[in-house]
């Protein structure tokens, strides 16, 4: 690894930031993105220390190969991801899981008020919204797509991989609401294979995205809208992290 994950904390919440390789040269402001899940996205969790997974080692071959530009990522680690991932209450899917809690704008709010302009202050960001992204999967997917409804002024890089759009009355929303204009790029996907075997709603993973991803091009220019099948693909870390770098390189380029 070129560059350098930071282990930082804010209001009881551990940040893992990743600093690009020509950070420490101090001469540029940087694009940002923010990633769910502490940033599992690019970085192993299961030590104490974040250490560089697969996926990042990609990124940073993108970097050197000028196929993607420097950025920085930070990585927010979820205190109960189901209540702060999900955008209203919804009940559990089945007995041995709990309600969704539905604090999906609490914690929006949270990381646009409070979250960045921390980072804004502490570290070399690009604080326009062209240059800002925020990006996650399954339900860090779905919170993603809420945050270019409720925040587009602030982010305009949207990724949501393998988000999970099945979510309860989701779709509806979407259709219902109306995109802004404010030259947002969306990027989303799912694995061919996602949902299947389950015996819940999570079964239409795969209907359910590609309902969203038609609803978005009725507003979106294709340009600005990305929507990729991975063919074979599951409902897995490995397979979230391996369209990661991709993701970012479309959302990202000029």
């Amino acid at each position: 690894m070129r560059g350098t994950i930071v282990t930082d904390h804010f209001r009881e919440r551990e940040l893992s930031i990743y600093l690009p390789p020509s950070y420490s040269d101090g001469a540029a402001s940087f694009p940002v993105v923010y990633v769910h899940d502490g940033g599992d996205l690019f970085a192993d969790q299961a030590d104490s220390s974040p250490r560089p997974c697969e996926s990042l080692h990609e990124i940073e071959r993108m970097f050197a190969g000028g196929e993607l530009v420097e950025l920085i990522m930070v990585g927010i680690k979820p205190v109960n991801r189901i209540h702060e991932y999900t955008p209203w209450f919804a009940k559990a899917l089945s007995d041995q899981f709990g309600d969704f809690g539905g604090r999906g704008a609490e914690y929006l709010s949270f990381i646009v008020e409070q979250v960045k302009p921390y980072i804004d202050s502490r570290y070399q960001t690009n604080r326009r919204p062209d240059q800002t992204g925020i990006m996650g999967k399954s339900l860090g997917g779905l919170v993603s797509m809420y945050a270019a409804y409720l925040y587009p002024g602030v982010f305009g890089k949207i990724g949501s991989i393998s988000g999970s759009f099945w979510y309860e009355g989701f779709v509806d929303y979407m259709r219902a609401q109306k995109m802004a204009q404010t030259g947002l790029k969306l990027y989303l996907d799912v694995g061919s294979l996602e949902g299947y075997g389950k015996q819940t709603i999570q079964r239409e993973m795969v209907a359910r995205t590609k309902e969203a991803y038609a609803i978005l091009a009725d507003s979106v220019s294709g340009k600005r809208l990305r929507f990729h099948v991975e063919e074979g693909g599951r409902h897995e870390l490995s397979c979230f992290r391996s369209r990661f770098p991709g993701a970012l390189k479309w959302l990202f380029q000029e």
